[in-house]
């Protein structure tokens, strides 16, 4: 099994993922951290892009399964040096049990899932983080009971945090309505799938419009990893997608706000918001360790 895309999950494996993520999470907090489920596992971690929250939280899960992980930045791998993604996928699918890429291109990780002999996990790539989505509906799960119905706004970039929130929501029978200036629009290749299923996506270039009776607001970076030399440009599009205390007030009383993090204050998120009790993203990045934990679980665990 591979896990490139949400949509390579039916809803019933997000049910068992969050279910178990629950159960694992409730372990930890009552001091149970150690678990032998994947002794003998090996997952090696490559990335091309850095990253805080993804490294950590999938070393922290696998140590505490039981596994073993190594972690690679892209540059040490002969891949910069001319051999090709088929044969590392294939060499490294005979050392290990399971390998999670991060990397700028989603088609660098889809090539190496095909020709992989074990689970490969996408990381984040620039069209989908599926790994944040899995914690994200957790986190939406634990406040709001369920998770059918609920009216999830975007606000600010459609990016590849969109993209797999879309699919996620559209997986489990959510509502998804996106304020983003022309131009900044989720990949349509994404909408076109979940709209396939049925799912309710609403794209407007108002905040307001999006964001009326929101259950979730959720917000992103302005500058995504490797858009830095556009940073001058999408800043004045995005200036006025600022998710501030005006815009969580057109939301329901008990709304809350979501971000992945990192968080860069001031820009599409106020000091105010995430200060504010509303805010949940430090509970939603404690979720990357429990939903990843329970993924593996899944992919592993014979």
């Amino acid at each position: 099994m591979r896990f490139i895309s949400i949509f390579d999950l039916a809803r019933g494996d997000i049910d068992e993922i969050l279910k178990s993520a629950a159960v694992l999470k409730e372990e930890r907090r009552r001091g149970s951290r150690r678990r032998g489920d994947l002794e003998g596992r090996i997952l090696a971690l490559i990335f091309e892009k850095p990253s805080t929250r993804t490294r950590i939280s999938f070393e922290v899960a696998m140590l505490e399964l039981g596994g073993d992980v190594i972690s690679l930045n892209w540059n040490e791998l002969q891949l910069g040096r001319g051999e090709r993604i088929k044969e590392t996928a294939e060499v490294l699918s005979a050392y290990l049990d399971a390998v999670m890429i991060r990397a700028y291109a989603h088609t660098t990780i889809d090539e190496f899932a095909r020709y992989a002999s074990i689970p490969v996990i996408n990381g984040l790539s620039d069209l989908e983080h599926p790994c944040q989505t899995l914690a994200d509906l957790m986190t939406i799960k634990e406040y709001k009971k369920n998770l059918s119905g609920i009216k999830v706004a975007w606000v600010g970039d459609g990016n590849n945090v969109c993209n797999s929130l879309i699919g996620g929501c559209a997986l489990m029978g959510m509502e998804v309505s996106i304020a983003c200036p022309e131009g900044y629009e989720p990949a349509e290749q994404v909408i076109r799938r979940a709209e396939a299923m049925g799912a309710v996506i609403h794209i407007s270039e108002d905040v307001k419009e999006a964001v009326t009776d929101a259950d979730v607001i959720y917000t992103d970076v302005w500058v995504s990893m490797g858009d830095e030399a556009d940073r001058a440009r999408r800043e004045e599009a995005l200036r006025d997608y600022q998710v501030n205390e005006s815009v969580v007030d057109m939301a329901k009383e008990d709304a809350i706000v979501m971000h992945c993090m990192p968080v860069h204050v001031g820009e599409e998120l106020t000091e105010e918001v995430l200060n504010s009790e509303k805010a949940v993203i430090l509970e939603q990045a404690e979720n990357r360790l429990h939903a990843q934990k329970a993924l593996l679980l899944k992919l592993l665990k014979l």
